[in-house]
């Protein structure tokens, strides 16, 4: 047996990664007025421009069972529950619910991934990787708090009111000029969303993504992401740029934002996050 790794669904890694490396997904879930929306899970049409449209976390019971699922598939060897930062979801304090009521509580270790979308996807992805070639438990562990520690992410969205609205962001930051004649570039640092600044036009707030990118990477080799939302074209120039301007990239991943973070980040988004050194056991 082996160490089993549990996320959710705001992770954002392709079902291929998850399937192969057997990591356990719990689903966020989007509530259109009365409904729970499962995502991932549930296929329907949603509007994110709509006020109505919200967003929940697991519940602890959720979480729990699939804790207690994953521990029995570990043969007792353990589980790594890795989520979207806690700043940013009520996930996290989910699971440490969950996990004070397991009867195996210490066979279970939680990871603030300090991100979201693959932010929080690349920590679970070296967490399984690790996993796979038989680390014990606390070096699974170990490999998803550096990978969170070390991951940088930087993200264009049109206008910040969904962040703001959602509370993801401070009422102050969205007053740094007209959202109507700029670009509001953000990054995520330390589990929380921040500000970093305003470009006036698309092409330029993408060129600040990858200066960003190319000089969090470092030049000693780095995993890439690029998530988006109804941008696709844009997001495989910006793989392609970043591909060719980091040093020694090891693997690019590109994905498409899920309806947990489309919600609060808009349509139009593009984010992308490098792993200096990248994915591996450390």
């Amino acid at each position: 047996m082996a160490v089993v790794v549990v996320t959710d669904s705001s992770a954002s890694l392709p079902a291929e990664l998850t399937g192969e490396l057997g990591i356990g997904v719990v689903p966020l879930h989007v509530l259109i007025g009365d409904r729970a929306i499962r995502e991932g899970v549930d296929s329907v049409d949603i509007d994110y421009t709509s006020d109505t449209v919200t967003t929940s976390a697991p519940s602890p019971g959720e979480l729990r069972e699939a804790y207690e699922r994953a521990l029995t598939a570990s043969g007792g060897d353990g589980v790594v529950a890795v989520h979207i930062s806690r700043q940013l979801s009520g996930t996290w304090e989910a699971g440490r619910q969950a996990v004070a009521a397991m009867d195996a509580a210490d066979r279970v270790r939680l990871v603030d991934s300090l991100g979201a979308g693959l932010a929080a996807g690349l920590p679970v992805l070296a967490a399984a990787r690790a996993a796979a070639e038989g680390a014990a438990l606390d070096v699974v562990y170990h490999a998803a708090v550096d990978a969170a520690d070390r991951a940088r992410t930087f993200i264009l969205v049109n206008r910040t009111e969904q962040l703001r609205r959602g509370g993801r962001l401070s009422t102050a930051a969205t007053f740094f000029g007209s959202e109507l004649v700029s670009k509001p570039v953000l990054q995520i640092v330390r589990g929380r969303l921040e500000l970093r600044e305003k470009v006036r036009t698309r092409s330029k707030a993408y060129a600040k993504l990858v200066a960003a990118a190319v000089d969090a990477a470092g030049g000693d080799g780095a995993t890439v992401a690029v998530q988006h939302l109804g941008a696709g074209e844009a997001a495989d120039t910006l793989a392609a740029q970043l591909s060719e301007r980091i040093p020694r990239v090891d693997e690019v991943i590109t994905a498409e934002f899920g309806p947990t973070l489309a919600v609060h980040l808009g349509v139009g988004a593009v984010g992308v996050l490098v792993l200096p050194g990248g994915v591996s056991v450390r």
